[in-house]
């Protein structure tokens, strides 16, 4: 006996008179084919652009509802570029449909534009009915996602995760990609069980690659870190084109301390793919650390040259590159590089005058000009004498190594206290501080740092906690307050602090400048360390909080 058919949803016309579109070629003839295209499905409002800056104009200004981009561009910005910036700086909706177009059939573009993942890749010529066809299919997907995607971008992961799952119920042909998007979601939120279950339920009905490699990517946060290499190179095997697998393997590689493997794999990743900016900086600074210098030096090389127009430029590259140059005995063109990246970035990186002096001590010293080496050492230190501010953690470490290096003594100790105070419970952090301090022939000494200055930052914590607790609220935000700028980057004092601050508003009503002041906090920690569990559960208790809102349960203070 046949199973009962099951009813056909009807299928929703979809009004693209209405809406607004980007067309963006650098030929005009193209620009002309696509816009007419649009029309004969009946679109008025359409826009064209011939340039990778001339897009990022219009998408700035207006909010479009469906682009179709070039792959190639000319000069300046590619459409993966064009796609990229426009994400990250969310210009476009998250129902707004991308359709990247090209005539490019190569791997490497179509590899490069893949890793952006535009909703769909057209190659040329396009004709009506497939554009029409593919039009329509992703915008009836992008619709079941459209308010996930809008919770996601308020960083509520946990009202979005919620929201998948009640969409699994009404879209069951959608439920695959909607436990795709969970499971991406108990990741961010810091929950590893319930993204795991979301991944397994997938490879329940279908050995999916990319469910393989969240599992396995799940173990390698655990610290499973073999099982992970395992599982990313079974994905590998089966599919050599899934490039997130070989920067997942080289990351496991290296949290194995076998950097040597981390950097042939991402090599082979750079070959099939060699536009990612990250992912050339990443290979360079694996290189450096190997002593590779040439292929350190063409990582880095390939990094500036495709970051020229990218929003995911950086100074690393130029740091890294002026290295290179210094280890080749080349500081003339390691000081240009400097010069360069000053030049490049200060507006966007306030720091880059001190990790460019902090790059030219080492390229000195590197090079055995120890009179400049030591001469950048001092000035060095009176930047650091001068103002309370201190750079991350990265940076800190490096200029203490450096200070150390060209015979400063007290400036160093300082750095790493100051390093210690505000992660001192990472023991893996510690026990690199604890190296740099035996470099420097101060191994007893450094031992009682570090014990030191891990007891002010648990003590100063522990007393706001105290206060909490005995229902002191007002003087425990105070406290509070005063441990945050004391150790700024410590993230559980951080999470403590913004916790206080969700007691107060729950115990005596809501006030709109502390609730500002929790959610500064907790974008502060989320950008020190994302995909922390109380983060996710703190967004939320704090959208309960919000006038019109039910109120929420308060974790327990740890």
């Amino acid at each position: 006996m046949n199973a009962p058919a099951r009813p056909v949803q009807p299928v929703v016309e979809v009004d693209w008179a209405s809406k607004n579109y980007l067309v963006v070629d650098d030929f005009v003839g193209v620009r002309q084919l696509l816009r007419e295209s649009l029309r004969s499905l009946g679109a008025r409002n359409i826009d064209q652009a011939s340039s990778g800056g001339e897009a990022m104009g219009l998408l700035s200004r207006i909010r479009y509802d469906v682009v179709l981009c070039d792959y190639n561009l000319g000069d300046g910005k590619n459409g993966q570029q064009v796609l990229e910036e426009a994400r990250i700086r969310n210009l476009v909706n998250p129902s707004t449909v991308w359709l990247m177009v090209s005539a490019e059939k190569s791997v490497e573009s179509v590899m490069g534009a893949a890793e952006h993942q535009p909703d769909a890749y057209l190659i040329k010529p396009i004709t009506e009915g497939v554009l029409l066809t593919r039009l329509n299919r992703v915008w009836h997907k992008k619709q079941i996602f459209r308010l996930i995607d809008q919770a996601c971008a308020e960083k509520d992961y946990l009202r979005a995760a919620r929201m998948c799952d009640a969409a699994m119920e009404t879209h069951k042909a959608h439920e695959i990609d909607l436990l795709r998007m969970k499971a991406k979601l108990m990741e961010k939120s810091g929950d590893p069980v319930r993204a795991r279950e979301a991944y397994e339920r997938v490879l329940a009905q279908r050995e999916y690659q990319w469910a393989r490699a969240g599992v396995a990517r799940i173990r390698m946060a655990n610290g499973e870190f073999e099982q992970a290499r395992q599982a990313f190179q079974s994905v590998i095997a089966e599919n050599r084109y899934y490039i997130d697998a070989y920067d997942q393997l080289a990351l496991a590689y290296q949290n194995m301390g076998k950097l040597d493997e981390a950097c042939a794999v991402l090599e082979r990743a750079a070959k099939l793919s060699p536009n990612s900016v990250p992912r050339q900086r990443n290979l360079g600074n694996v290189a450096l650390k190997l002593g590779n210098v040439p292929m350190a030096e063409k990582a880095f090389r390939k990094c500036i040259a495709i970051g020229e127009y990218s929003i995911m430029k950086t100074p690393d590259a130029y740091l890294g590159l002026a290295r290179v140059c210094g280890q080749k005995n080349d500081p003339k063109e390691a000081l240009q590089l400097l010069l360069q990246a000053q030049r490049e970035f200060t507006g966007d990186h306030p720091d880059i005058a001190l990790r460019a002096k902090i790059t030219e001590g080492l390229v000195y010293h590197e090079s055995g000009d120890y009179r400049r080496a030591r001469k950048a050492g001092d000035e060095l230190e009176a930047l650091l004498n001068a103002t309370e501010a201190r750079p991350d953690v990265a940076t800190c470490i490096e200029l203490a190594t450096l200070l150390f290096a060209v015979g400063v003594k007290e400036a160093p100790v300082e750095l790493l206290c100051y390093v210690i105070r505000n992660n001192h419970d990472n023991p893996l952090l510690l026990d690199e501080v604890q190296q740099i301090f035996d470099k420097a022939r101060l191994g007893d000494e450094g031992l009682e740092f570090i014990r030191v200055s891990k007891k002010e930052a648990t003590d100063l914590m522990n007393q706001g906690v105290l206060l909490w607790k005995t229902g002191r609220l007002k003087e425990a935000v105070g406290w509070m307050r005063q441990a945050r700028r004391k150790v700024p980057n410590n993230q559980r004092i951080l999470f403590n602090a913004a916790q206080i601050l969700v007691s107060h508003l729950q115990q005596h009503g809501y006030d709109a400048a502390l609730s500002a002041e929790a959610y500064d906090v907790l974008h502060h920690v989320e950008r020190l360390l994302p995909g922390q569990q109380r983060f996710a559960q703190m967004m939320e208790q704090l959208a309960q909080l919000q006038p019109g809102a039910d109120g929420g349960t308060i974790a327990e203070v740890a």
